[in-house]
C-alpha cells in the first residue's frame, strides 16, 4: 500500500472523498441535503467521515451527475425507485435526433457520451 493509501474499509474524511471525486466539498454537503441515503457519520466538531457504503453511493452519484448527465431530481427518482441498480441516460443526456432505427441502417451514429462531455464543457465555460 502506497503511502497515504487507506484500507478500502476506512472511513474517510469529507476532505479525502471530496479530492477522490473531484468535487468540492461543499458539493458532497449539498448531496447530503438532497440524498438522504447519503448519511455519513458526524463525530467531535462535526466532522463527517464517510463509510465505505456512503462513499460507494457518492461515487454513483457523481457518475449519474456528471457522466450520465442527469438531473439532481432525476438521481432522486432513480436512487428510491425500482430500478434503483438500472441507469438510463437522462433525458438531458439524449441528442435531439432520435437514434438510428433498424429500418434506417445509413443513419449517423450518435455519441452521447460525446454530447455529454461537450454539454459538461459549455457548462464550465458559462459557470466562469
Amino acid at each position: 500500500m502506497a503511502a497515504g493509501d487507506k484500507d478500502p474499509d476506512a472511513l474517510l474524511t469529507i476532505g479525502e472523498l471530496s479530492r477522490e471525486l473531484g468535487v468540492a466539498q461543499h458539493i458532497l454537503r449539498y448531496w447530503e441535503s438532497r440524498f438522504p441515503e447519503l448519511k455519513p457519520m458526524q463525530r467531535a466538531g462535526n466532522r463527517r467521515y464517510y463509510r465505505p457504503a456512503d462513499v460507494a453511493l457518492a461515487r454513483r452519484i457523481n457518475r449519474l451527475l456528471g457522466e450520465e448527465g442527469y438531473t439532481v431530481r432525476g438521481v432522486q427518482k432513480l436512487l428510491r425507485g425500482k430500478g434503483a441498480e438500472e441507469t438510463q441516460p437522462a433525458p438531458q443526456a439524449v441528442a435531439a435526433e432520435p437514434a438510428p432505427s433498424p429500418a434506417q441502417p445509413d443513419a449517423p451514429a450518435i455519441d452521447v457520451s460525446r454530447l455529454i462531455q461537450i454539454r459538461n464543457r459549455l457548462a464550465s465555460l458559462i459557470d466562469g
